[in-house]
Parts: structure tokens; C-alpha cells; sequence
């Protein structure tokens, strides 16, 4: 199967080979077992594609980056053998990973140029991205459908890249980087992971009988009484990429009194960011505009997460105030925004959120 792709600045042509499944390299155990009600929101009921570009290496001389991390991945799946099954639905709903050992999706893949030659092509928004991860015909359903996709495409410098897709009601970013690691490890010789993977889902399930205690306006309805909060419309918008330095970051704090403390970067350039989306958009003064930022939970005693846990582990919190507070007030008013809402989370908003997933349905 070959195809091209062709941009103003990028033509090259890609040769993908049939898919192909790639199952457990040792039996696994045949058995149902359910997702966690954090993991089962149905915001988190779609499939959320990766995609990573690696440069030629002197050690993998000799070596095909396809059949290394072919065999590897099935390894890898003996430990992580969930992902492997498929997701089916149980009473009200519910999700279940069916253990069948049916296999993640593959596809070997060429192209025919170098990573040099792809050059700002491979930041956001990618041209070339459907080649690079193939949607295969009916793989991208929630139910009955592969966890997880990956395609690797040699390229002709002898790099390659690595492309997946998966299904995020499973994991999310910190749990996929577990499970990948993993597959380096396996990799480079290793017959146990560093970190085994920890199922127990039932951490993160909601109280019998559910109760919503804090408040969550994270999941409140936007209600854009004014008519001035713009949908974003993916049709009409430039897709850039800024790159911010230890210059860019260090004018930012410069904005900010001592008296705000320890703000850590992230802070910083979300609240910039917000603030300058409001002001760009000439939201209504007063209309009520929020941002969430994700909060891990993992690592933090408070929640009481194993190591190893890999299913959905995060929360996002939102931070609330009118449009013209936003905009009239320094940055340091986001800032605190921004740590106040952080500061709440705690492992009764955790269950709050739980419970209220379940109440909602």
C-alpha cells in the first residue's frame, strides 16, 4: 500500500505493509476487568493519537527499529496484557477491558526522505500526519476496537518514526510513557520491567453512595450569555508554533512581585496565555471565562496511588473570573487564579469528581 503526500514545501511518498496484529509473546490471562469511574468519563471516550520522530543512531547500525520494537511490544504486552484486549460495556454503561489477547494494531511503513528534509513539517499541525499514522478502516471505535495502534515508518537517513494511537479511556500520557518504557526496556534485554504495572482501578471508583462534596467548574456548561466566547473553529485557524526560552520565561516572571512566591513555569505561561486568548478574542467584560490545567496525581501521598499505577490519574481543575478582571489586572492575578485552584485538590475533591461522574452517568 503506497501513498504520497504533497505540500508546498513537502513531497514524499509512504509504503505501508498490510496491518498486522501483534499479541501477547506469552499467554496471558483470560479475564474481564473494569475501568475505574475516573477512567469512564465519557470525555475521555475517544482515541488519542502520538506521534514521535527519531534521528539516525550509530548503536541501532545494522539494526531495523520495525523488528526491534515489534518484538519488543509483544513482550512488553505480557505485563501490560489489558491493552491487548478490547473494551466492552457492562450494566449503565459501564467499561470493561475484555483480556481477549487479541493483539494491538501495526503497521510497518517507508518513506522515501530524511528527517531533515521534513524540517518544520513535523510540528504542529503535522501535513503529513494521516500517513504517518494510517487510520485503518474500522480501528477507531471506542467498543470492540484495538486499544492501542502504533506504525513505525523507516525513513531514508535511517531514522524513523513512531507513531500510535490509543484508546485514552485506558491510560493517560504518564501511564502510556510507563507502558512504553517498558517496551525500551525490552528492548534493550530486559525480561521484567523496572516498574511493574499496577491495575487496581478500583482506587479511583466513586462512594457507595456517591457524593458530590466540592465544587467542580470544570465540568460546568459554558453558558457565553454575551455571545462573545468564540468556538474554535479548526477550519479557520493558523496553526503556529512558539518556542519559549529561558529569555521568554524570564520576562514573564519579571512581571510578577516576589509576594506570589514560587510559580512554577507551567503557571507562568498558562496564565499568559489565557489572559492574551481573552484579550485577542475582545471577550465581553462581563462574561465568565475559565481554564483547566491537569493535575497528576500521581507521586503525591495525598491520593495514595501506587507506583506502577497506569490507568487515568489526573484531575483539571478550573479557574474562574470575568473576562475584564482577566484582562484589566497584571499577570499576577491569573498566577493566583491559576494556584488557587491547584491548591484545592486534594484526595476529597478526587472522589467529589468521582462521584459525580457516576451521578451524571
Amino acid at each position: 500500500m503506497a501513498s504520497s503526500v504533497s505540500s508546498a514545501a513537502l513531497v514524499f511518498s509512504v509504503k505501508r505493509c498490510d496491518p498486522e496484529f501483534v499479541r501477547p509473546a506469552k499467554p496471558t490471562p483470560r479475564e474481564v476487568k473494569q475501568l475505574s469511574d475516573i477512567d469512564d468519563k465519557e470525555g475521555l471516550r475517544f482515541q488519542l493519537p502520538v506521534i514521535m520522530f527519531y534521528p539516525s543512531n550509530p548503536l541501532m547500525k545494522g539494526k531495523d527499529p520495525v523488528k526491534v520494537i515489534r518484538e519488543a511490544l509483544g513482550k512488553a504486552l505480557v505485563y501490560y496484557y489489558p491493552f491487548a484486549g478490547r473494551l466492552i460495556e457492562g450494566e449503565n454503561r459501564k467499561l470493561m477491558v475484555d483480556c481477549t489477547g487479541e493483539g494491538v494494531l501495526f503497521i510497518e511503513a517507508d518513506a522515501d526522505t530524511t528527517l531533515e528534509n521534513l524540517g518544520d513539517a513535523i510540528q504542529p499541525k503535522c501535513p503529513c500526519f494521516e500517513e504517518l499514522l494510517y487510520d485503518v478502516p474500522g480501528s477507531g471505535g471506542i467498543l470492540g476496537s484495538p486499544l492501542l495502534f502504533i506504525q513505525v515508518t523507516r525513513l531514508r537517513c535511517g531514522g524513523f518514526i513512531f507513531a500510535l494511537r490509543f484508546n485514552h479511556t485506558m491510560c493517560d500520557s504518564p501511564g502510556l510513557i510507563q507502558f512504553l518504557n517498558t517496551v525500551v526496556e525490552m528492548a534493550r534485554g530486559l525480561s521484567i520491567p523496572s516498574l511493574l504495572p499496577i491495575w487496581q482501578r478500583e482506587l479511583l471508583n466513586a462512594r457507595n453512595p456517591p457524593r458530590i462534596t466540592c465544587v467542580h467548574h470544570e465540568f460546568e456548561e459554558e453558558t457565553n450569555t454575551k455571545g462573545t466566547l468564540i468556538t474554535m473553529d479548526e477550519n479557520n485557524l493558523v496553526h503556529r508554533s512558539f518556542f519559549f526560552g529561558p529569555k521568554e520565561i524570564r520576562a514573564l516572571r519579571n512581571q510578577l512581585p516576589s509576594s506570589l512566591g514560587a510559580c512554577s513555569t507551567f503557571e507562568v505561561l498558562a496564565a499568559c496565555m489565557w489572559k492574551c486568548r481573552t484579550i485577542a478574542f475582545a471577550v465581553d467584560p462581563d462574561e465568565v471565562v475559565r481554564i483547566s490545567c491537569i493535575i497528576n496525581m500521581r507521586g503525591k501521598p495525598v491520593f495514595k496511588l501506587p507506583s506502577g499505577y497506569y490507568g487515568n490519574a489526573f484531575m483539571y481543575p478550573a479557574s474562574i473570573t470575568k473576562a475584564g478582571m482577566l484582562c484589566k489586572n497584571p499577570l499576577e492575578y491569573a498566577v493566583r487564579l491559576l494556584k488557587k485552584a491547584k491548591a484545592e485538590i486534594s484526595q476529597e475533591y478526587m472522589k467529589s469528581v468521582a462521584d459525580l461522574m457516576v451521578i451524571k452517568g
